[in-house]
């Protein structure tokens, strides 16, 4: 059956802002109800074989519980209402498009678009896994923001659905002195007014750090942001990107995605900290009633777990020791904030969880690495494979089509049930995320509304779309759709690709 929309419940608003490489029209309604991922107990999900609907229990104290002992629980607020199914069931008999079919179907649409430069195209059969059509498919080419299917896989695959990224704060050299310590949750916010919803907080976090400091009144500041190294912003972005209101520095510690203002604007734009973690210190340090400038923490201050208080100190006083944490969202969640509005910072700090995860450094480099690997330990094929970055704002990435579907695939399987969680996050076309003001042909509506669910990508000369498609018949494919060095505009390209897509959705193809 097609994958249709679901009604999101009353009350229900969206938890993701907008941020995107490509920046989204003013939305006029967001999926909500069967995007957002369970945060406790039992859920519901897909898995796209034969036509099967898995009711899995999830594994309750291991995806969202940790073992605590010997640190101060995390500050955090209730959990978020379970959904219904990411996806309905499919045809259990639903006939597969041949090769012939696909390219009658979409054959020019694919060699004679006349956007100049080249379209590479791979559809895949997810239930066999056989790919069906492939124009150029194993060409490596730019993927822009469809590099996030990649980012969202590897860090599902090292971390899991339920990890979640802790801000810490520990006693500093003197009494009184406090340290504030990034892990690397881009959704951190100051208070109540948050971009992110469900973000851990800053004034949560100084109202524990001066219950645990207890009679000792907090009098200085420092921040630690050591966990990352290298450049903060990426290899192979355009030189607008640092002011283009779509990225910004890649830092251990930064608040609402390093955006100045949380006040959300149409089209995904919002001016940046060129220090983020300067500027989470001085919030932080105001929310603790502290003057003055922080610093940056003397080195060796912090040790990469809670210390242990020493023979004369207590635990909430001794230099290193931990005094509180709050917690960002488990990961399903990030992941989604990500992919739904195509959040750059978000897949930055998310690309730097696979590093950490995977032992590298939590840099650029690292993270390169480290995805690299995490694709091969899932099996999936790495030839032509250059990863510059987790965003895809980087000219230097490639991928191919056929990587992409691999992976599309293999995570509809059901054999790595963490990975089932990226689709929770995809834009629906004509309904959420960067798909909401796509597919504007109205017989392309008509035919792809609530049963494409894809990433899309768009940097200059560069388009590109992924994601995962119900045929008429019922029969769920994988595609993908990567151009390079097109001449033609952004909206003249995004009605072509949008076409094939819909032309998907809409035939048998046999």
């Amino acid at each position: 059956m097609p994958l249709g929309p679901p009604t999101p419940p009353p009350g229900l608003t969206s938890p993701a802002g907008p941020a995107a490489a490509e920046p989204p029209a003013p939305r006029r309604r967001r999926l909500r109800a069967s995007l957002l991922i369970p945060l406790t107990g039992i859920f519901v999900l897909v898995v796209f074989a034969a036509g099967l609907v898995v009711v899995r229990p999830g594994p309750v104290a291991g995806w969202l519980g940790d073992d605590t002992a010997g640190r101060p629980a995390a500050v955090v607020d209730p959990p978020g209402p379970p959904p219904g199914p990411v996806l309905g069931p499919l045809a259990a008999t639903a006939p597969t498009p041949d090769e012939a079919g696909l390219t009658k179907a979409i054959g020019k649409l694919v060699t004679g678009n006349d956007l100049g430069g080249r379209t590479s195209v791979v559809v895949r059969d997810v239930v066999s896994g056989n790919v069906i059509f492939s124009n150029g498919g194993n060409l490596p080419t730019v993927p822009a923001s469809t590099m996030k299917l990649v980012t969202a896989a590897t860090v599902l695959a090292t971390r899991g659905p339920a990890y979640k990224i802790p801000t810490r704060v520990v006693a500093g050299p003197n009494p009184g002195e406090v340290i504030l310590v990034g892990g690397g949750d881009p959704t951190l916010a100051v208070n109540s007014d948050s971009f992110y919803g469900g973000a851990a907080r800053l004034d949560k976090l100084a109202a524990a750090t001066k219950k645990a400091l207890g009679g000792t009144a907090p009098t200085k500041v420092y921040y630690d942001s050591s966990l990352y190294s290298g450049p903060v912003y990426g290899p192979g972005w355009d030189s607008d990107i640092p002011t283009g209101g779509f990225g910004g520095p890649s830092t251990a510690l930064t608040i609402n995605g390093a955006r100045i203002s949380t006040k959300k604007s149409a089209n995904g734009y919002a001016e940046r900290y060129t220090k983020p973690d300067e500027a989470a210190a001085k919030a932080f340090a105001k929310a603790l009633g502290v003057g003055g400038t922080p610093a940056v923490a003397p080195a060796g201050a912090v040790p990469k777990e809670a210390g242990s208080p020493g023979p004369a100190a207590t635990a909430s006083t001794a230099p290193g020791s931990e005094l509180a944490r709050v917690e960002s969202p488990p990961m399903v969640r990030l992941v989604e904030y990500m992919l739904v509005d195509s959040d750059n910072v978000v897949a930055e700090a998310l690309a730097r969880q696979v590093a950490i995860a995977k032992g590298q450094p939590a840099s650029y480099a690292g993270a390169r690495t480290a995805m690299t690997a995490a694709l091969g330990d899932l099996g999936l094929p790495t030839d032509g494979l250059v990863i510059a970055d987790g965003s895809g704002l980087s000219r230097t990435d490639r991928l191919t089509p056929e990587l992409q579907t691999e992976l599309l695939a293999t995570a509809a399987s059901g054999k790595r049930p963490e990975l089932t969680e990226l689709f929770a996050g995809l834009p629906v076309a004509s309904w959420s995320g960067t798909l909401d003001d796509r597919f504007g042909d109205p017989a392309d509506k008509k035919a792809a509304a609530g049963v494409i669910r894809a990433k899309t990508g768009t940097l200059t000369g560069n388009h590109a779309m992924a994601g995962v498609v119900t045929t008429a018949d019922g029969r769920l494919l994988a595609f993908s759709i990567l151009t390079d060095g097109v001449q033609a505009g952004s909206d003249e390209a995004h009605a072509v690709l949008d076409r094939i897509a819909a032309t998907l959705a809409g035939c048998g193809c046999k």
